[in-house]
């Protein structure tokens, strides 16, 4: 067949280009070619023997496969989940070389020697804001942290001790603890940073007064984990067992494995033309493969989960768009991003790499899931990477220069940017380079066009107009008015909107509550009160809900619908200081003072570091108790 008769698709996807510069490696100058699921290396052989045409026929032949999506029988929400495990057996070198990546560390237990070795003598680290000690030491075969304080007396005040229950983080910037309390899971409020080999605070506990009351939430553990198992409707409570899979597993990327494995352990063999049992992100689309890496790698301001749907609701083999989307304000051109924590994917499209390949580059370009180099092939590894597109003499770099940097192109062109959110850390910036400085592309500025002001960052590739669903944008337009002010108006007309087409939904409720209490006038109390009782009882997780229906009740003279509601709310978020806060002043204001002492004292049992609450109760539990006192509510 001429190569004139091929189609204009056949060329845009298909050409090799700057064939003629072929490197001094003899690698050919060539844009990668879409992930079809099949080895280059045979094609770039016959290429490096002079014999282009019979290259070229071979991927014109291979066309329209490379441009079907497969469907894989995977993706259903009724296959199970059958862990890393199931899968060794079949593919044992993949699996042990997996273990050792940074995705196949990402959880792991405290009493691994190597976590154990780290705390030979406990370490010390003081905090001069609170005047709070934190210590993280070894006792036999576990870790442990502990926060105390001293009186001016150097008598201890109080000492709260948690067991390190897991270990989240590779290791390759640092890691962090959780510890469990009563079947929550809570941040540890020291880390561990491999770059600097110290403990220091955990991200944000520098500052803050937190100690061990951050709850780790389900969409923290998505992607860190395996597969958690969250108590729905509980906020930061897991069942027992906590993880089904531990660490980031293959079924992460390749979706549930029970019909593969069946199909398998029956001797079913998988058609000549593809196993469709299981998900090769190698046979996807390029965008579609990205998917499964942005579900994790890729934040933007805000992420929301599609209406009625959950965040394990996500397969890998379909659209992360299906399940949440992921948004962020454009950027603004008199200050371009300078942090890129977890922006990967909107990084690495704004690259001239991605752009000039027409969305043919993608994350497998460049990184195998299931090995990593170490750091002494780091170089060679990327730089091998690099020479698939480009030829040695595309660097206008002196070669004297480039050996003396031993030839690491992601070095100059992805260079490492510090986390400014993270201590002791740094991560790649993905927009690929070509020189420091170099400007965004207009691209970078402009909003998407299903949804006004606002970048929809995992749009499906074609339906960028497609509009974003009304609840989805009151979350968006919700989530970015803390940072930007001029989405107030977006968001009050999609609120009217719902209004009427929503009102039955919690998340409607508490903003249409939200709305009329700032007027500030006794119909809006009215209806705000109206408003947080239906959202309560359709089953809204917002913990101000409750806060605000309480106080609502409380300055209505209704202290025991007030006390009620605080109670629920508690057993909602039973770690809320709030919540315990707003209902041990009911009791005062109710004159339940032996309840009120009861709420004090349990909340110092949660909470022993709050040292206001210690003098209140002191004081509380000196003071003569009122004659004829009302029984406790």
């Amino acid at each position: 067949m001429h190569h004139d008769s091929w189609s204009a698709a056949d060329h845009e996807n298909l050409t090799i280009v700057r064939s003629e510069k072929a490197s001094a490696s003899g690698r050919p100058a060539a844009y990668p070619l879409r992930h079809i699921g099949f080895p280059l290396q045979p094609f770039f052989w016959i290429l490096r023997q002079g014999t282009i045409w019979v290259l070229v026929v071979a991927i014109a032949g291979l066309n329209a496969v490379a441009s079907t999506v497969p469907t894989f029988r995977n993706t259903g929400l009724d296959v199970g989940y059958l862990g890393s495990q199931a899968c060794s057996g079949c593919h044992p070198k993949i699996y042990r070389d997996y273990l050792r990546t940074g995705m196949g560390r990402s959880m792991s237990l405290p009493e691994e020697p190597s976590q154990l070795n780290r705390v030979s003598n406990p370490v010390t680290i003081h905090q001069p804001k609170t005047d709070w000690t934190f210590q993280v030491y070894r006792q036999g075969q576990n870790l442990y942290q502990s926060l105390h304080k001293l009186d001016s007396g150097g008598k201890e005040m109080f000492r709260i001790v948690y067991k390190l229950e897991y270990v989240i983080g590779s290791g390759l910037n640092g890691q962090s603890y959780l510890v469990r309390r009563d079947g929550a899971l809570f941040q540890a409020p020291l880390s561990y940073y491999s770059r600097a080999a110290q403990w220091d605070f955990s991200p944000g506990f520098e500052s803050s007064p937190v100690g061990f009351n951050r709850p780790i939430l389900p969409a923290c553990l998505a992607c860190h984990s395996g597969r958690a198992n969250p108590v729905p409707q509980k906020i930061g409570f897991y069942q027992e067992p906590a993880f089904s899979e531990l660490a980031i597993g293959c079924e992460n990327c390749h979706g549930p494995g029970e019909l593969h494995v069946s199909e398998r352990a029956r001797g079913l063999e998988a058609p000549k033309t593809g196993d469709l049992t299981i998900v090769n992100p190698k046979r996807l689309p390029g965008w579609l493969a990205d998917n499964i890496c942005m579900h994790c790698h890729q934040t933007g301001d805000t992420r929301v989960l599609n209406p009625g749907k959950d965040l394990s609701d996500f397969r890998p083999g379909t659209p992360l768009n299906d399940t949440l989307g992921i948004f962020r304000a454009p950027y603004r051109r008199e200050s371009p991003p300078d942090d890129d924590l977890l922006e990967h994917y909107s990084s690495m499209v704004l690259s001239r790499c991605y752009q000039q390949t027409k969305g043919q580059l993608s994350c497998i370009s460049c990184h195998s899931p299931h090995s990593e180099p170490g750091p002494e092939d780091r170089a060679a590894y990327f730089r091998d990477k690099c020479l698939g597109c480009h030829t040695r003499q595309s660097c206008s770099v002196a070669p004297s220069q480039r050996r003396q940097a031993q030839d690491d192109c992601a070095a100059c062109h992805l260079p490492k940017r510090v986390v400014k959110t993270i201590a002791h850390s740094a991560l790649t910036n993905h927009r690929i380079l070509a020189r420091q400085g170099q400007a965004l592309p207009e691209v970078a500025f402009q909003p998407s066009k299903g949804l006004p002001a606002v970048v929809h960052v995992n749009a499906v590739p074609g339906q960028e107009q497609r509009p974003v669903p009304l609840l989805t944008q009151l979350q968006v337009y919700g989530e970015l008015l803390s940072q930007e002010p001029e989405y107030q108006t977006r968001y009050l007309a999609v609120l009217e909107s719902l209004s009427g087409t929503a009102s039955e939904h919690p998340l409607v409720l508490s903003a249409l509550a939200r709305k009329a209490k700032l007027e500030g006038t006794p119909d809006g109390d009215r209806r705000t009160l109206e408003l947080l009782s239906k959202a309560i009882s359709l089953g809204t997780t917002s913990v101000t809900d409750f806060q605000d229906l309480a106080d609502l009740h409380a300055r209505a003279g209704k202290r025991d619908e007030a006390i009620d509601v605080l109670r629920q709310g508690i057993a909602l978020a039973p770690f809320n200081a709030g919540l315990y806060k707003a209902l041990a002043l009911q009791y005062i204001q109710g004159e339940h003072y032996l309840k009120a002492l009861e709420i004090m004292r349990r909340y110092l049992t949660i909470f022993p570091e709050d040292e206001f609450m210690r003098q209140l109760l002191l004081q509380a539990e000196r003071a003569p108790m009122p004659q004829g006192s009302p029984p406790a509510h």
